[in-house]
């Protein structure tokens, strides 16, 4: 930590220290903790502190004294969050005329334009408001050269700054500790699922993708990262969280990403210090499995999504566009009596099996959300080539007066594919709460209040059917 003592009561302090900390969370945000080195006077002082990130949220900012022992209190708390670059200074200098250096054939010419027009950033655009500059009573729509300013300005700024206002009864050096909120960090889980060239045994790699968009790099940084949906009442009230997060404890001593219950959710800290820049995705291992039993599913829901919504249709031409889609599932089981057995938390997972050339070929991925132990990771992965699946209504019958409907549908599976499959259908049973199943093909299983299934053994380059009859009643 650099810090200049400029006159009385006056510190700046700059840089980033060794004890620099984040906490990343999934919703977009993160929390920043640091030491600020502190020479006080008795009495009032001014603080500066630059280096704070350009997306800091003002009302959550805490400066203290973890020790307890000074009695310091922050009287006043500014943040200066507009520093200079080329279109604030034009900005600044507006309607003046300074100087500008051109460049032609290696040779350096100064020539003095007004600033009629500064450029503007466009809310919503993504782009600028072009400048005007009238150089010899011409007026030119961009720069005439690089521009050449005289002055900074006392109210600038090269960094975003916090500025307090400190009463210290007495004097005193110590290291306080500054915790903030802000946007612009981001994380979330990678996953890369190896499948061998035959079987379904995966081999499974974890990788966290941290996101820095805050306008600062955070160098040589313990970083840890909060998995869990965190709730935030709105966006300008989550300083409410300040105090709770400036209090949370950094432990980095595993030489593997370290994973542990934090309240109701779970952490994860990285192992050693890192330097996060500004704009940059990093990438870091954590977690590894081998050998971890899988299923492939193949699915044909031929409702195409219909569901009971509480209230009976009678519409007879209601259900009949069906999909002819069979889709394709990979699920595995997150125990660790099967080689897992971690909590996942939410992200992307990849799906690659290994050709007979020995390269792996992508064949789908799917997001999971925060998956803890012991439950089902079921993977949607595509739709398959050789199935298609054909749901047809082969009568209806309405019986108005004794509040009754009847329909029977005929669903076919064929298979172009040169082995048989084992194909899962599902039917959900939309018109009305009240349903019984009058005569069935092929046996069937209740899955839910609503929904039957019947499992179909299709033969290679043919085709299943089952036909069933539902009565609906209300």
């Amino acid at each position: 930590m650099k810090k200049i003592t400029l006159g009385w009561g006056f510190l700046w302090a700059v840089g980033v220290s060794a004890s620099t900390s984040l906490t990343i969370y999934n919703g977009g945000f993160g929390v920043v903790r640091d030491a600020v080195s502190l020479e006080l006077e008795s009495g009032f002082n001014d603080v500066r502190y630059s280096g704070v990130t350009a997306q800091l949220i003002p009302t959550s900012v805490v400066l203290r004294d973890p020790s307890g022992v000074h009695v310091v209190r922050v009287i006043e708390q500014s943040y200066l969050g507009d520093p200079v670059d080329q279109v604030r200074l034009l900005q600044m200098f507006e309607g003046e005329s300074i100087e500008f250096l051109r460049v032609v054939d290696g040779r350096e010419y100064i020539e003095q334009g007004r600033i009629i027009r500064a450029p503007q950033r466009v809310s919503g655009r993504g782009g600028l408001l072009e400048p005007i500059i009238e150089v010899a009573g011409r007026l030119h729509t961009r720069l005439p050269g690089e521009p050449l300013f005289p002055s900074l300005g006392d109210d600038s700024t090269l960094l975003p700054t916090l500025v307090w206002k400190v009463h210290a009864e007495e004097a005193a050096v110590f290291e306080a500790q500054l915790s903030y909120l802000t946007r612009g960090l981001e994380w979330e889980a990678d996953y890369n699922i190896i499948l061998p060239e035959d079987g379904d045994a995966m081999a499974l790699n974890g990788w966290v993708s941290i996101q820095n968009h805050t306008g600062k790099t955070f160098a040589d940084t313990r970083i840890k990262l909060m998995a869990g949906d965190v709730n935030l009442t709105s966006p300008q009230e989550m300083h409410a969280h300040a105090d709770h997060f400036a209090l949370t404890s950094a432990r980095m001593a595993a030489p593997e990403v370290e994973e542990r219950k934090f309240d109701d959710f779970r952490l994860y800290t990285l192992p050693l210090p890192t330097t996060l820049r500004d704009r940059e995705t990093k990438q870091v291992e954590f977690a590894r499995a081998e050998g971890v039993p899988t299923r492939r599913l193949l699915v044909y829901e031929g409702t195409g999504g219909l569901r009971f919504r509480g209230g009976v249709n009678t519409n007879e031409n209601f259900g009949l566009n069906s999909p002819s889609t069979v889709a394709i599932f990979r699920e595995f089981e997150n125990r660790e009596s099967d080689g897992l057995g971690i909590p996942l938390p939410a992200g992307r997972m990849r799906v690659y099996r290994m050709d007979r050339d020995g390269q792996l070929e992508f064949t789908g991925e799917n997001r999971i959300g925060h998956t803890p132990r012991n439950e089902t990771v079921r993977l949607f992965l595509g739709n398959a080539f050789d199935l298609v699946g054909e749901r047809t209504r082969t009568d209806i019958s309405t019986q108005s007066a004794r509040r009754q409907m009847r329909e029977t549908f005929q669903v076919e599976i064929r298979n172009g594919g040169e082995s048989a499959e084992n194909v899962r259908v599902v039917e959900r049973l939309y018109r009305a709460a009240n349903w019984r199943i009058l005569s069935s093909s092929l046996p069937f299983e209740q899955t839910d209040s609503q929904t039957i299934e019947f499992q179909l053994q299709v033969p290679a380059d043919g085709g299943t059917r089952v036909t069933y009859t539902v009565e609906y009643s209300w």
